[in-house]
């Protein structure tokens, strides 16, 4: 997940992990939304005063405040994980975050320059991850803290001040991310191939830290992706994209209900890409959250 990639569009063939899918932001096609408070803070309205911002709808709004008040929570033998959205005033933990998806992408690296190539991913995706933070409401970036079952006995003991800690603060440690975009707005600017239709919901860029894989955190992320949609009110067919190679997620989606709709024709070799599966799943109509889209899974059979 072996190729170079190109500065401003990262493919999986450099990672081995099923959605690191970055493409470059597109050029603005809508004005960026900015409340009242923020417009009249300059005379131009912006912070360099070149653009004024607009009222955002009732029903922009509301959907900010639900992405604001989202929650995804699941509790495994071993621990607990909490899923919620990345907003504007995160940006430590935004820093946390890069270094976990340049992990993800560079892990599997073993020619000589792997530590120069990790810093030019860092780069990439912190520039990628400050447009993206900025289409709220129609695309978000999820982000999941885990925390151990024994950490209420290891904060007794005062054990509580380590590198996980420091990531997720009282949330725990930062286990993991997902991208999801709502509609044609907040679509990546050009998603990889086989295209998803850009008005209904897509994920992407899913990635569970090294350490904590293999204990059904994958699952549950894939899960609060699916409850995120329904709450936000968006099409109930959802899209993602799966390597051909990545055959444990691949099963993952499988179980979770999404089916193949088209795969990369073997042309795609041409670009130092992976063939890929689009795969789609119907989310229910009855708003009802997480308790139906978590049915068909089965946390004893351990993914990602």
């Amino acid at each position: 997940m072996a190729a170079s990639p190109a500065l401003l569009s990262l493919t999986p063939a450099v990672s081995r992990h099923p959605h690191l899918l970055f493409s470059p932001c597109p050029s603005p096609r809508h004005l960026r939304l900015a409340p009242p408070a923020a417009a009249s803070a300059s005379p131009g309205g912006g912070p360099g005063g070149g653009g004024g911002g607009v009222f955002l709808s009732p029903r922009a709004l509301s959907q900010l405040d639900e992405l604001a008040a989202f929650r995804y929570e699941h509790s495994f033998p071993h621990g607990s994980l909490t899923v919620r959205a990345l907003t504007p005033d995160d940006d430590a933990m935004a820093e946390a975050l890069v270094r976990l998806l340049a992990s993800s992408f560079s892990e599997t690296v073993r020619w000589a320059p792997a530590q120069r190539y990790a810093q030019l991913l860092t780069f990439v995706i912190r520039r990628y991850l400050h447009e993206r933070r900025g289409l709220a409401p129609h695309a978000a970036v999820l982000v999941g803290f885990y925390r151990p079952a024994d950490a209420a006995a290891t904060e007794e003991d005062g054990d509580g001040e380590g590198e996980g800690e420091a990531e997720g603060g009282d949330e725990g440690e930062m286990a993991c991310t997902a991208e999801v975009s709502f509609d044609a707005v907040g679509a990546p600017g050009a998603p990889p191939t086989p295209t998803p239709p850009l008005e209904f919901p897509y994920i992407c860029n899913m990635t569970v830290k090294t350490s904590l894989r293999r204990r059904g955190i994958g699952k549950q992320l894939l899960k609060a992706c699916e409850d995120l949609v329904i709450k936000m009110d968006a099409k109930r067919r959802i899209y993602l994209h799966c390597r051909i190679i990545d055959q444990v997620p691949f099963n993952m989606y499988r179980k979770a209900g999404y089916n193949i709709v088209q795969t990369d024709s073997i042309l795609v070799w041409l670009s130092l890409q992976k063939r890929k599966h689009l795969m789609s799943k119907e989310l229910p109509q009855a708003s009802v959250g997480s308790e139906i889209t978590t049915k068909d899974f089965d946390d004893n059979i351990m993914t990602s």
